[in-house]
């Protein structure tokens, strides 16, 4: 009997060690960006050092206004003043279905704690060099936004910033900054990129529908996950951009550079058919972004189950499954003793 148990002892751990490299092979792994080699890379759709036109209206294949001034350094969208706004656009629209922005940004200033504001934005939208309200650049806008908030104007938010969250828009959406734009984030995560001494770096890949949103702004020189969601649909002919604005409290926001890259993706002979720039902006989701409710954790409860969400589940699953398969096991072989008893 005691060699019976043993073996279903043994069993059984050689069961759960199956298990734990069965979800380990099934969690969402993040995407891998690209090394920033060359091959790829879109010159017509980056910005980089020596700008071309620096400190003038003259740059070939970037736009810039407001309080936007261009250096040979950095381009800085606003200074550390009050009541600032800026932005940089650029002029050839983008008719890529996958591909890769990766941004060397910087935001400091003088202020300390929560004295500082307001934010960065990363656009691919319809609209270009338009003015308005969210972090200097239109509201109601059509396409896809990365906003970097580093002050929090919901009093009660639970959130911790710098905040980088993510909003899909086919103008019908209002940015609400009273909530941080709460009710339209898709997704978000909590980043310390403000005044650091290093460089700090974040990346946006979108590739057959799934959105990625990595950063570097540890000075560890690797990519550690943000936002992950699939279900994404954005056209194509969009145009990239940055804009930046302060209010009250102000904040330095550069932008050292944008480089995209392009994506060798294989796609289903039936996209061939679509029209990709007659596509409305657009994400699968369970439950509309107005009906998120605050996590602690940062992140929406109605938002998509990936990374440790997906892992986590699994693993419940699994370890389900293996209790259910172990108190089987030892029931059968009970049964079996009592059999031989009997007979």
């Amino acid at each position: 009997r005691r060699k019976a148990e043993g073996r279903m002892a043994a069993a059984a751990g050689e069961l759960l060690w199956v298990a734990a490299l069965l979800v380990v092979g099934l969690r969402s792994v993040p995407a891998e960006l690209t090394d920033g080699n060359s091959e790829h890379l879109k010159r017509e759709h980056s910005l980089m050092k020596p700008y071309q036109g620096a400190g003038s209206a003259a740059m070939p294949l970037w736009d810039f206004q407001g309080s936007t001034m261009v250096t040979s350094q950095y381009v800085r969208l606003t200074p550390d003043e009050r009541s600032r706004e800026g932005s940089i656009w650029n002029r050839v629209p983008c008719f890529l279905k996958d591909w890769e922005l990766h941004v060397h940004f910087k935001i400091h200033g003088a202020g300390k704690k929560n004295l500082h504001g307001d934010g960065l934005a990363l656009w691919y939208t319809q609209e270009r060099l338009v003015p308005g309200p969210v972090f200097g650049s239109k509201d109601n806008f059509h396409g896809l936004a990365i906003f970097l908030d580093t002050y929090p104007n919901d009093e009660a938010t639970e959130r911790v910033f710098p905040y980088i969250s993510a909003m899909v828009n086919n103008g019908s959406l209002t940015y609400d900054h009273s909530k941080d734009g709460r009710w339209t984030e898709l997704a978000g995560c909590t980043a310390d990129l403000r005044n650091q001494n290093h460089d700090t770096f974040l990346a946006i890949r979108y590739s057959r529908g799934r959105l990625t949103v990595m950063t570097d702004v540890e000075d560890k020189n690797e990519w550690k996950n943000c936002i992950d969601i699939a279900g994404v649909q954005l056209p194509t002919g969009y145009y990239f951009g940055a804009s930046a604005g302060t209010g009250d409290l102000s904040d330095n926001h550069d932008i050292i550079s944008m480089k995209l890259f392009q994506l060798m993706v294989d796609h289903p002979i039936e996209d061939d058919t679509v029209d990709w720039t007659k596509i409305e902006p657009s994400v699968s989701l369970l439950k509309s972004p107005k009906d998120n409710v605050d996590d602690p954790t940062g992140n929406f409860r109605s938002g998509p189950l990936t990374g440790w969400k997906v892992f986590l589940l699994l693993l419940c699953a699994l370890l389900g499954i293996i209790v259910c398969a172990v108190v089987g096991a030892v029931v059968f072989q009970k049964r079996q003793e009592r059999n031989k008893r009997f007979y």
